[in-house]
């Protein structure tokens, strides 16, 4: 390939370099802030052999290249722009400037959860394989592999307290990197999240038993009563206490003596951040978490399928906007509070979304004619079915329209299927094929159901609107030439 000349036809398509304001790439896309985005000729961008799809989100224009192509691409494009080479961190705020504030708070959100997800993940998946050792009939007619095989029980108690250390310290992951988010000093956030799981708090995941029992345990301050209550498991708390934390931090800094600063700083930001935390936010904030928790429990239990149904139809849509970024949130809290929740029902829902984008994808392949297309939705059409749909809803689906239609049908009727059956995650992950080691052990067979639900109505949906469209098509250049 010629990427220098490939760099020129996108630059001159997305209105020159006078309309780039930032640029830099991930594994398969070109990530542009542009200062006008009604400049870019998107007829002239997917002509382009190279080009795979475009799309705008979260103040960014996105174009598809591909693996490796992408890499070299960027390296030209960099040189006709005289841009320095950024990272994609980088992008993303410069792009954030021309979000609204929603858009802003969600990807304030995205900012603070994205990075722990690998341990959440771990937690999970963990907590799954204990789950497969401990559940019963799922492999042995009345009885798990524990009680089969006692030699194992060790081995299922291991997994579990490894399982569950990311969950019960949550706060000190959160702590770390939302005081980060909110600029502050990530290493107090992680000290605020461990006094918030200190050992000699009252562990949260009992407070409920020692409220009804009269018996939580307080500090008293001078007749001041200070509940001594630990937030294992808590999002909502530590997230308002590390914004509070990192602004008393940024204040302080600004009127202590800079001979006093490292001395006087982090004691009075962690002594004031946590007297505050125990006597009004954390109590404030877990209500408000338990409330939170309690709605969505009862939304699902209230609505059933057809509310599944809904959320099925509009999560690809929500995906679009770049909202499905806050549900991680969303996500941590029902995993960590998994007694009450028994899961997420969110990954579930999306994993039948993506099912449906690439049943779509796939049948575009068969129905056209177009060889970039049929190129495109091959590898996209794979990509989506394990978890990553943008190549497919961006290059393919949204382009011609009918197959994001049948999409979202299919993913409606597998999201009907899964919650009428209660199927629920105990962990994140690759919300698709991969996905089954990340769901309860009893509703697998359910999981893999949907799934197949889910592809079949997407699959067949589409190519029933796809031979309509080739209809259409005909009888529009019958007439022409008529």
């Amino acid at each position: 390939m010629n990427y220098s000349l490939i760099a020129e036809e996108i630059l001159k398509a997305i209105g020159g370099k006078e309309n780039v304001s930032a640029a830099a790439h991930c594994a398969t896309r070109l990530r542009l802030v542009l200062e006008d985005e009604s400049l870019v000729n998107t007829n002239v961008l997917e002509e382009m052999d190279v080009v795979k799809g475009t799309f705008s989100t979260g103040g960014q224009y996105q174009i598809i290249l591909g693996s490796g192509t992408v890499n070299e691409v960027y390296k030209e494009f960099t040189r006709l722009t005289n841009i320095e080479e950024m990272s994609t961190s980088d992008v993303k705020d410069a792009g954030s400037k021309k979000m609204n504030p929603l858009q802003r708070f969600v990807k304030m959100l995205s900012d603070i959860f994205v990075p722990i997800i690998p341990a959440i993940v771990a937690g999970g998946l963990l907590m799954g394989i204990n789950n497969l050792l401990t559940a019963q009939d799922l492999f042995i007619a009345g009885k798990s592999l524990v009680e089969a095989k006692p030699e194992l029980a060790d081995l299922a108690a291991l997994i579990n307290t490894f399982a569950n250390a990311a969950f019960v310290f949550l706060p000190i992951l959160i702590g770390f990197s939302a005081t980060k988010r909110f600029g502050g000093n990530q290493y107090l956030g992680a000290a605020l999240g461990m006094l918030m799981v200190h050992p000699d708090l009252l562990n949260g995941y009992g407070y409920g038993d020692a409220l009804l029992n009269g018996t939580i345990p307080v500090w008293n301050i001078f007749g001041l009563e200070i509940e001594k209550v630990g937030y294992q498991g808590s999002v909502l708390p530590v997230l308002a206490a590390s914004f509070i934390l990192a602004k008393i931090e940024n204040g302080l800094r600004k009127v202590i003596p800079s001979a006093l600063d490292n001395l006087l700083t982090p004691l009075l930001t962690i002594f004031v951040t946590g007297l505050l935390t125990f006597t009004a936010v954390g109590p404030i904030t877990r209500s408000a978490g338990n409330l939170l928790t309690d709605g969505l429990i009862w939304l699902y239990d209230t609505t059933g399928f057809i509310g599944g149904a809904i959320f099925g139809l509009l999560y690809a849509p929500i995906v679009i906007t770049g909202m499905h970024h806050s549900f991680i949130a969303v996500e941590t809290q029902l995993l960590a509070d998994m007694a009450k929740t028994g899961g997420s029902f969110i990954f579930v829902i999306a994993a039948m979304s993506n099912i449906a984008q690439g049943a779509s994808t796939l049948a575009v392949l068969l129905i056209t004619k177009n060889a970039k297309t049929k190129g495109v939705a091959s590898a996209a059409g794979i990509s989506a079915l394990l978890g990553i749909t943008e190549p497919a809803m961006f290059g393919v689906n949204l382009k011609l329209r009918f197959p994001f239609i049948g999409a979202i049908i299919g993913s409606a009727v597998g999201a009907a299927f899964v919650t009428l059956f209660k199927v629920k995650a105990v962990a994140l992950g690759a919300a698709g094929l991969p996905g089954i080691i990340s769901i309860k052990p009893g509703s697998i067979i359910s999981y893999i159901i949907g799934m197949a639900i889910a592809f079949a109505v997407a699959f067949a949906m589409t190519f029933v609107l796809g031979k309509r469209e080739e209809m259409k098509e005909k009888e529009k250049n019958g007439r022409k030439a008529a």
